[in-house]
């Protein structure tokens, strides 16, 4: 991949070596039809919204609204849940009504589980058209879903390509991919069908983010960006962070889901971490801290542990930087919001940039959590 600068835009290039006519301006969001999924709108310059997916059985109804409420207080805008068997079906509908937040329909190849899910007011269906059967019955869920303004997500992984496609390309490729999600795009415009979201997951990386580059760049539907299984919470959090990171900073992508053998709240964590890396969400508690080193001169570890705890709950959209030593402290601590340069059992506190006072190593919790309480977004 060769970058260059635009003299016009001051702004990165990217030439992708798969479409190499194809440029993306770093911080310019790809232009794309919207889609409303329950009031959440996905694409078309809305938000970009963080999902996650339930991990109870769907049959569980109180564990499973449960879920739903823990991940919707971490942040959370949408809620996938498996439609998988008949007593998943049959609960669906009670867990849309339970469910602050819209709800998404997990659909694999049976499609009266689709038509039960729509008759339950699902915000959305995860459907594969091409999977679900006869023409007939591709015609009766793509009905129903349009007759109650239900968007269908069609998410095609490159571990279940179809053979055909398989034999092909030999191997999972980008075109592979994209040539699989466009096989499902156009039986749903062959109905009539044109409300879409796409989403071209892989566990490998590279391929996840060439091919969601190939879909932005030949069509303007929006994408559900995802690593598919990406594995447990610290390499998952990673790989995550990589490949939906550097298409969000690319413009690509309308909605997230970070995928994590971990519980829906962390899912949604590291999927808010995310867009706040990128400016793409406004932050609640900012904490930066110095890495240390031998020039530390206060107990940082446990001064940020404290912070940590203490903030948890805290929703004011602060940036606290908390410095070790003398040597970058006043720097770092003078840009956040409330920052603190420690020395030798002492440091200072600053607002904006302004020194306000000095203050013992024992005070700075307690300090910086009374700063808290009396900031006031500008």
């Amino acid at each position: 991949m060769q970058s260059t600068l635009s003299k016009e835009s001051n702004l990165i290039e990217f030439s992708v070596p798969s479409s190499p006519h194809q440029t993306y301006k770093v911080g310019v969001r790809r232009k794309t039809r919207q889609v409303n999924v329950g009031g959440i709108l996905v694409g078309g310059n809305a938000p970009i919204s963080v999902q996650t997916m339930t991990k109870t059985k769907t049959s569980d109804v109180d564990g499973t609204v449960r879920q739903i409420l823990d991940a919707t207080e971490a942040g959370c805008d949408i809620v996938r849940v498996t439609v998988n068997d008949k007593e998943a079906a049959d609960a669906i509908g009670e867990i849309v009504k339970r469910s602050p937040v819209p709800i998404v329909a997990d659909i694999h190849f049976n499609h009266v589980f689709a038509l039960k899910a729509i008759e339950g007011n699902v915000a959305k269906v995860r459907l594969n058209p091409g999977n679900i059967g006869s023409r007939d019955r591709i015609e009766q869920v793509l009905t129903e879903a349009k007759k109650k303004g239900i968007p269908i997500r069609i998410g095609v992984n490159s571990g279940s390509l179809e053979e055909d496609i398989l034999e092909k390309h030999g191997y999972p490729t980008p075109e592979a991919l994209y040539e699989s999600a466009m096989r499902h795009v156009e039986i749903c415009e062959d109905f009539g069908f044109h409300d879409v979201i796409i989403s071209v997951k892989s566990t490998d990386v590279k391929l996840m983010i060439e091919a969601y580059r190939l879909v932005a760049q030949r069509t303007d539907i929006p994408l559900h960006l995802g690593v598919t299984e990406a594995g447990t919470t610290r390499v998952g959090t990673i790989k995550s962070a990589v490949g939906i990171g550097a298409l969000l900073a690319e413009g690509i992508g309308d909605t997230i889901r970070v995928s994590l053998t971990d519980e829906p709240v962390k899912e949604v964590e590291v999927g808010k971490e995310i867009l706040r890396s990128l400016s793409l969400a406004s932050r609640n508690v900012e904490l930066i801290a110095c890495p240390t080193c031998g020039r530390l001169e206060v107990d940082l570890f446990g001064i940020m542990a404290q912070l940590e705890e203490k903030l948890a709950g805290v929703k004011k959209p602060v940036k606290i930087a908390v410095l070790g030593c003398v040597v970058n402290g006043p720097g770092e601590a003078s840009e956040a919001d409330i920052g603190i340069a420690a020395g030798k059992g002492v440091a200072i506190l600053y607002r904006k940039g302004e020194v306000i006072k000095r203050v013992k190593e024992e005070e700075i919790v307690s300090t910086i959590l009374e700063e808290v309480e009396k900031f006031q977004p500008s």
